[in-house]
């Protein structure tokens, strides 16, 4: 590894794509929402964004084409060590947060959950597990979640696993071998869904290996966009954008789900991203852009506390369909404010400092002739 290098200018993240942040914004928003509904209405086909989850999916395509990107001309010089320190301040901070508010939310829950259930030992190590991303479905009033004080880290744990692949492997296959394994991946995400009849799996025990059949396939297929330079320019803008990813959504969820999912997200998550990536964005919706894509991770690691919460609230008080409409439209507003308030107070500051510690010893390094 070549250690003669500026290390502020190899470590710099690039100039984003303002249009696809603003999608993972959308996105974040509509697994909120999901999670909302997935309590209010246990029949999907009733939900009015009963594919919600699929946003998971569209997280896994944009981070394939981003992290490309980011670092396909860069990580050899950075080596590996150093992507995956990138990636871990950049991503383990609100894993952090996102098992500490669930465990609070666990053991302080004002509408239920049963806590007094459990041994000392095994909560302590059921929150270590879930801080450290070691799946451990054990805790029944969780859903038998993998992660059980943070469901949405189940999806971190596969992204993680898909960075790896990338830095040992991916960066430097060449597209034939990139498109081969991607059409592979395709048949598995595929036959996942025919035998399951969906593409919900992921966060159980049961469902353990769909994850890798989710990310494989929407993370390859990402890359490949971004290697094979699939950016298609139009006008369709950050709202037309946002309105064609919403209607994935809120497509009919039918007994045919084992075909229009995987077709969603084999064929039309990848073409979002691509004409994302092209897309024309108006100058007054740039902020907005920024806000959505800034506040899309935290949100997505920080609301499932509130959900648990808002799940025994459910149970045992039934409001009606008026009072539910508003506890989760209010709920999804203070969801965003709390989400930027830990987004400002801790992993931003936390991922400076880390960031900052980590330049300075590179910069010695290189002063040092290490």
């Amino acid at each position: 590894m070549d250690t003669n290098f500026n290390a502020p200018s190899i470590l710099k993240t690039k100039q984003h794509f303002e249009i696809l942040d603003g999608l993972r914004g959308v996105a974040a928003l509509a697994v909120v929402t999901f999670h909302f509904m997935e309590w209010a209405c246990s029949d999907y086909s009733k939900n009015f964004i009963g594919h919600g989850f699929l946003a998971v999916d569209f997280f896994f395509c944009l981070s394939g084409f981003v992290i490309g990107y980011a670092y396909d001309n860069r990580i050899t010089k950075m080596g590996a060590l150093e992507f995956f320190k990138s990636r871990l301040i950049r991503l383990h901070p609100l894993v952090i947060a996102g098992s500490v508010l669930g465990l609070l939310a666990f053991l302080f829950d004002p509408f239920g959950g049963h806590p007094e259930l459990y041994s000392t030992g095994k909560i302590i190590l059921s929150f270590i597990c879930s801080v450290l991303l070691i799946p451990l479905p054990v805790i029944a009033d969780r859903g038998f979640n993998l992660f059980s004080f943070n469901a949405p880290s189940w999806s971190l744990f596969w992204e993680y696993i898909a960075n790896i692949v990338y830095a040992f492997v991916l960066y430097k296959i060449s597209r034939r071998w990139l498109l081969l394994f991607t059409i592979l991946s395709a048949g598995a995400i595929s036959l996942v869904a025919y035998r399951s009849g969906n593409l919900l799996g992921g966060w159980s025990g049961p469902t353990f290996w769909d994850g890798s059949a989710r990310v494989s396939y929407s993370f390859l297929a990402g890359l490949l966009v971004y290697r094979s330079k699939w950016i298609f320019k139009n006008k369709l803008g950050f709202i037309g954008m946002a309105l064609l990813l919403f209607l994935a959504f809120i497509m009919p969820f039918s007994k045919w789900n084992w075909l229009t999912e995987p077709l969603v997200v084999l064929f039309y998550f990848p073409f979002l991203i691509a004409l994302g990536a092209g897309a024309v964005l108006a100058p007054g919706l740039k902020k907005v852009c920024m806000f959505l894509g800034k506040i899309s991770y935290p949100l997505y690691m920080t609301h499932y506390a509130v959900l648990w919460m808002f799940g025994n609230y459910y149970t045992s008080h039934k409001p009606d369909a008026t009072q539910l409409a508003l506890i989760i439209i209010c709920g999804l507003i203070l969801l965003v404010g709390a989400a930027y308030l830990v987004m400002m107070v801790y992993d931003i500051p936390v991922r400076k400092y880390l960031s900052d510690k980590r330049n300075e010893r590179l910069a010695k390094q290189k002063a040092g002739g290490v």
